[in-house]
């Protein structure tokens, strides 16, 4: 009897093991990409250097817009402003916005409010204590945008969104006092003993580095999809107009008096007519055709395109600010090996030039490339990195030694 309950078992147990032993399905290769996105959300920070050039960027571009409307500000943003205080607050009731300008109606207030900002703004380009100032500019630009957001050209709005959004980002990592600061701490300490911590403050100390490269890496995506969405959805409602598809978009615009900064400029380039015709078709095909581009080397034409776009705009229709927020933004889909390509680029062009003159006693060659690995983890040694592996490496900006910004 033993031998006729075991008999049925046995192909049951031949076919699972089978099963076990098949190559792996549909439900194998969802599993593996599942792991693959959690291994890229969480081992190590993304575009670090994208972040920083948005940093300084954006840091940079909203101090010369304050600094260019410093002789208009009460206007604008102050007490003497036609949009008032208390209409802004009527305002804020209704669409629960909230700014710290309209927390007094006194002047000096004011003025202390605006050297503030100007402070802020300059500290956040820098990267000094990036983490507090990313916070403190957001207030700054949320404060500033509420107060006059029928009284500004709508460069703003882009520039609001991207300081919220760098907030989650790791953004003084490069580029940054608090890199320079980091680095010098490191140098000093040399090959001194690290100090022993306990596996619960080690385990806090992990969480807290695992959370952070986790909020930088879905800031990082959540800027890149905004400006694909942005390039999508306005190529996608030109298609629509009529005068998009006629080609004469353009002329149009050059014709309004509120876009003429330079009303004889604009009737020079509105002359010819073909050119424009041809330069209104570009701007929705490559407004359209942006969100496909980015995962090919088409991607760099393309941006290449773009950036001329957004200078003719700031040109011709007097839009500085909205054409200097899409610059900075359109430069986060750059990879890190690009930024860390550029200086070598500068050097040799300087020593071709004659304006850079190499160190004597120094190898030339590709340079140190920093340290890969997972965020929070020391090197012993920093060397310098042959040729053939800078090639290879295609995400030179990994993780930074130090988990602070």
């Amino acid at each position: 009897m033993g031998s006729e309950q075991i008999a049925p078992t046995a192909p049951t147990d031949r076919r699972s093991r089978s099963q076990q032993t098949a190559p792996p399905g549909a439900a194998q290769w969802l599993a593996d990409r599942i792991g693959a996105a959690g291994e890229l959300l969480t081992g190590r920070p993304v575009s670090l250097y994208a972040a920083s050039v948005l940093r300084v960027g954006y840091g940079l571009l909203y101090l010369v817009f304050l600094l260019r409307e410093f002789p208009h500000r009460d206007e604008i943003w102050g007490p003497g402003s036609p949009w008032t205080p208390s209409l802004a607050r009527q305002l804020f009731d209704q669409t629960g916005w909230n700014s710290i300008l309209t927390l007094s109606d006194s002047r000096a207030y004011f003025e202390l409010c605006y050297v503030m900002a100007l402070v802020t703004s300059a500290l956040f380009a820098l990267g000094w204590r990036t983490r507090v100032m990313s916070i403190l500019f957001a207030v700054v630009v949320t404060s500033f945008h509420a107060r006059a957001i029928f009284m500004t050209d709508g460069g703003d709005n882009l520039l609001l969104l991207m300081a919220i959004y760098l907030v989650l980002t790791a953004c003084g990592r490069r580029w940054s006092l608090d890199a320079r600061r980091d680095r010098l701490k490191t140098a000093r300490a040399g090959n001194a003993p690290q100090p022993v911590r306990s596996r619960s403050a080690q385990q806090l100390r992990d969480a807290r580095i695992t959370l952070t490269t986790v909020l930088h890496n879905c800031g990082m995506f959540v800027i890149a999809a905004q400006v694909i969405f942005l390039y999508g959805s306005t190529g996608l409602y030109k298609v629509q107009g009529a005068s998009w598809g006629s080609g004469t978009a353009l002329h149009y615009v050059l014709n309004l008096e509120l876009f003429q900064p330079w009303p004889a400029l604009s009737h020079l380039v509105d002359e010819h007519t073909i050119l424009i015709a041809i330069a209104g078709y570009m701007t929705v095909l490559l407004q359209v055709a942006f969100p496909f581009v980015l995962f090919g080397r088409l991607k760099y034409p393309v941006l290449a395109m773009l950036l001329s776009m957004h200078i003719g705009i700031a040109v011709l229709l007097g839009l500085p600010l909205f054409s200097g927020a899409m610059i900075v933004a359109d430069a986060v889909f750059l990879p890190d090996r690009f930024y860390t390509f550029l200086p070598h680029l500068f050097r040799r062009a300087a020593q071709r030039t004659g304006v850079w003159r190499s160190t004597p006693g120094r190898a030339a060659g590709p340079g140190s490339v920093p340290w890969q690995g997972r965020p929070g983890v020391l090197s012993s040694t920093h060397r310098a990195t042959p040729a053939v592996a800078v090639r290879k490496d295609t995400t030179p900006a990994a993780g930074l030694a130090s988990d602070q910004n």
